[in-house]
This record gives C-alpha cells, structure tokens and sequence, in this order.
C-alpha cells in the first residue's frame, strides 16, 4: 500500500490512509506520505470507513486481507448495503483462479451470474478504471422483503 500511495503522489494524486491503531503503531515510524491519515480503532472500523468514502473498489494483487475485503464488498453489493463498482487487477493472471472458483460458484448455483458480471477484471490499470465508470450495478437485491 505504502508503494500504491508514493506512485500515486509522484503523480499529484491525492492519497487518503485508514489504518487500525494496531497496525499504525507497528508503522508509525516508518515515512508516511499520505494528505489524510485516518487512525481508526480495529479493522472493522477501518472497512466501514473505507466503504463509506470510496466511490469504486479495486483489489490489486494481495494477501488474504485484500481477498477478504473484496469478498465482503461484493457480499455486501449482494445485499444492496452498496451500490459501488468492484474491480481485479488481475496483473500476469493473479486472480485467475478466483475467477475460476467464482465461476464454479455460479455453475453451482452458490453466486448469482448477475452478480459474477458486476465484477470487473483487467489486467490494464486504465482499462480496468474505464470499465469501472460503466458497469452496469442495477441489481435485484438477494433478498426481498415481503
């Protein structure tokens, strides 16, 4: 994330960090260049306040924190708790078999297809953000109530 946050900053972009106070004091001394660092309690804190000040979601390569929140995002797109773009950069193949899995999943009749065509994936960062502007998120929620 530190990398993601300097490129973007080399570039003038604007970078806004969450981050539970655990983790913060384990990096605290290291260099940060974030405009806005936002210290939060724990990592249910973090997400909240991650999905409520995102526009879209993007999981770039990552461990099983970045696949966990892309998970609970598309959950929660799932449930109508939001109505944001979800993305993969899925860089050399990343997250083929995530692709695959969901597929699998849909076959299985576990995901809705509607759903599994939300998800966007490129391997092009400017490919990816284009399809991001235009996905079509007009989906029936889960759940009905009666």
């Amino acid at each position: 994330m530190g990398k993601v946050a300097a490129t973007l900053k080399e570039a003038n972009g604007t970078v806004t960090g969450i981050i539970p106070t655990r983790l913060y004091d384990m990096v605290k001394h290291i260099e940060h260049v974030e405009d806005e660092l936002i210290v939060v309690s724990d990592m249910h804190a973090r997400k909240a306040t991650m999905y409520e000040r995102s526009d879209a979601f993007i999981a770039l390569p990552g461990g099983i924190g970045t696949l966990e929140e892309v998970m609970e995002a598309l959950t929660w797109l799932q449930l109508g708790y939001h109505c944001k773009p979800i993305g993969l950069l899925n860089t050399e193949g990343f997250y083929d078999s995530l692709i695959d899995l969901l597929r699998h999943m849909v076959d299985q009749g576990f995901l809705r297809k509607i759903l599994f065509d939300a998800l966007v994936v490129s391997a092009d960062p400017d490919d990816l953000l284009e399809k991001l502007c235009s996905v079509d998120l007009d989906l029936p929620v889960k759940i009905e109530h009666p």
